[in-house]
């Protein structure tokens, strides 16, 4: 019995081991070698000024690595640097990347450059490359107030420690008064060469392109996929740089301002219609426009033309105008960072408020410069009226039956603030209050007449 159940077991060992091999002869991938699958590796370039764009374009080549299941994130950089929000932003991407982040800096990395460099997972450098000189300015070059230069401070040394590197040279690429034993001298910005970087384990090695990267890095079987921008995606890159945004804003400032100047041209007024389509288009596409900021724009003209064209004087219809039009065109800039729609990171807020104030300013300056000018000259042809009707000829812009009324009375047609109409000898005539409010049907008396209107008081009734 014992010798009959053993050659049982043998029998049924036997027959499982050749139903297994014949089941891997006909689904061999169950028996493959995993290790021998192809490396996908994602890449794309940043080699321009860190603005809005290249966030943009982080944002998409992400997308498409996430989508096409890549292994390797790999950017190929070389930037003088750039804005510091448009370069945090892209920081928190690469931080919080599904996928490993390598970067291979070819020639610089620079102020954000070396922001978002740290944030990778390994640095790579070419010959002469160099990464470092963080310290944050202004447009001018000018060093900015030590509060901008604490927050780069923070972000360099916090990013630096959350990839294990050394946070006091991160921040001592930012500020010169950090020293640092044996790697900087006090009184200087710190920058790194390619073997400075290495020495200091801010770099894990030198490679002169993506392929000797690969091979440092220890890949020898991988697919590179290149990141490409489509016809689309660079006409919405162009439009959205804040350097483009304050032009689209100058002509939208100038062409209103040209068509209140020159009422039923047309041409203004087109060309700030069309300016503020190229403004918002692109921001609404891409989510940073909302509807209630296109809508707060809207009304902030339609509350200007109000104050204009229906309401006398300028007063708070107008003020709330310009400012729904400042705000609206400022918020539209920048990105909310929560549910709440005014939730936003005050540094991009206060540079795309600054944007917006100094291309109004610019551009109102620039219309009223070029007004003067178009408007006195015949090279465009004739813009205004320059024919002259002299006193002198028997021209007059006094009415003899407008002159001939000084001094009669009638009754407020109209409510008078200041301007309305008067029913005098039973004819209706603008007219304007000398002073003060003048209510319907009160008895006025006409005092003066200047440019067209006649200009009343009110009578002074006395009581029982």
């Amino acid at each position: 019995m014992k010798k009959l159940f053993t050659s049982f077991l043998l029998l049924l060992t036997l027959y499982t081991i050749g139903i297994s091999q014949v089941d891997s002869s006909l689904h061999p991938s169950l028996t493959a070698d995993t290790t021998n699958l192809k490396l996908k590796v994602y890449t794309f370039d940043i080699k321009e000024q860190i603005a809005p764009p290249v966030w943009r374009t982080t944002q998409k080549a992400f997308e498409a690595a996430y989508e096409a299941n890549a292994d390797l994130m790999l950017i190929h950089m070389n930037t003088y640097g750039g804005l510091v929000d448009a370069a945090d932003s892209i920081r928190t991407k690469i931080l919080g990347s599904k996928i490993p982040v390598y970067v291979l800096i070819d020639n610089n990395a620079a102020s954000a450059g070396a922001l978002i460099s740290i944030a990778c997972d390994s640095i790579y450098m070419v010959e002469g490359a160099n990464i470092g000189a963080a310290t944050v300015v202004d447009q001018a070059g000018d060093v900015v107030p030590d509060k901008f230069q604490s927050y780069m401070r923070s972000m360099m040394r916090s990013t630096a420690e959350a990839k294990g590197r050394d946070p006091e040279i991160a921040q001592a690429m930012v500020d010169p008064s950090i020293y640092v034993p044996g790697v900087s001298d006090s009184g200087k910005v710190l920058t790194f060469t390619t073997s400075e970087a290495i020495k200091h384990g801010f770099a894990e090695g030198k490679a002169e392109s993506i392929e000797a990267l690969m091979k440092l890095a220890g890949y020898d079987d991988y697919e590179i996929i290149h990141h490409t921008l489509s016809a689309t995606d660079k006409v919405i890159n162009f439009l959205i740089h804040p350097a483009v945004s304050g032009i689209l804003i100058m002509i939208i400032i100038g062409g209103l301002y040209f068509e209140l100047q020159t009422p039923g041209v047309g041409f203004p007024l087109g060309a700030a219609v069309f300016a503020a389509l190229l403004y918002f288009a692109p921001l609404y596409l891409e989510g940073l426009a909302t509807h209630w900021e296109v809508i707060v724009f809207i009304l902030g003209i339609v509350l200007l033309l109000v104050e204009i064209f229906a309401i006398p004087g300028f007063g708070v219809t107008g003020v709330l105008g310009i400012m729904f039009i400042i705000g609206g065109l400022t918020f539209a800039m920048v990105e909310s960072i929560g549910d709440n729609p005014f939730e936003v990171n005050l540094i991009p807020l206060s540079k795309a408020f600054f944007t917006v104030i100094i291309a109004v300013f610019l551009s109102l300056g620039i219309s009223i410069y070029l007004s003067q000018r178009l408007f006195t000259t015949t090279t465009f042809g004739h813009l205004a009226l320059d024919t002259v009707q002299n006193k002198e000829e028997g021209f007059t812009s006094a009415d003899k039956i407008y002159s001939s009324m000084i001094g009669k009375t009638g009754t407020a047609y109209t409510i008078l603030r200041p301007s309305g109409k008067v029913w005098i000898d039973d004819e209706i005539y603008d007219a304007t209050a000398l002073s003060g409010y003048i209510d319907s049907e009160s008895p006025v008396e006409v005092v003066s007449y200047q440019t067209g209107q006649l200009f009343v008081r009110k009578i002074k009734t006395d009581k029982a």
